[in-house]
């Protein structure tokens, strides 16, 4: 009889972590850390998804041009449909070179004052050798709105730019 509150404790932790893993609609339930929302300038909103990198992920790639951050070239694509307030948003980053993912590269939609916006971090694609990021789009969404993008190379270095959002797609 001792030992019951304790084996009542463990039960009902084993029924909460187990319940934890996915939400009402049974999808994946977010982390801490994708929904936590400080603002300081090295927070990241890292998105859980279940994303096949594998897959041919530019039947639906929009190109956006290039931009250039710490003198380099860096592309832009918009997938998953066009931007709208509240609506869960895809990135695709290609850079001028292939380090194996070392770089960080972040993004958002909004405006240069990433301190009001959910910030992602890209998943490095090696069969694309290009980075994947998914960011909420704002609710309401700035009339001046873009896809900004910070890149952070493996040194420490960091730059910062931006490409326009389609509102909607071709």
């Amino acid at each position: 009889m001792k030992h019951l509150p304790i084996l009542m404790t463990v039960f009902a932790l084993i029924i909460f972590v187990a319940g934890c893993g996915q939400s009402e609609d049974g999808e994946p339930a977010p982390t801490a850390s994708s929904d936590t929302h400080d603002h300081d300038h090295d927070h990241d909103h890292d998105h859980d998804h279940d994303h096949d990198h594998d897959h041919d992920h530019e039947h639906d790639e929009h190109p956006l041009g290039t931009v250039t951050i710490l003198d380099m070239e860096i592309e832009g694509a918009q997938s998953h449909g066009a931007v709208e307030p509240g609506k869960l948003c895809h990135l695709v980053v290609k850079l001028p070179y292939n380090d194996g993912g070392e770089t960080i590269v972040r993004a958002w939609i909004g405006t240069d004052d990433r301190d009001l916006y959910y910030v992602g971090r890209g998943d490095y694609a090696a069969s694309h050798d290009d980075y994947d990021i998914h960011v909420e789009a704002p609710d309401p969404l700035p009339e001046d709105a873009r896809w900004w993008i910070e890149i952070e190379r493996p040194d420490g270095t960091r730059g910062t730019g931006s490409l326009p959002i389609l509102r909607e797609v071709p």
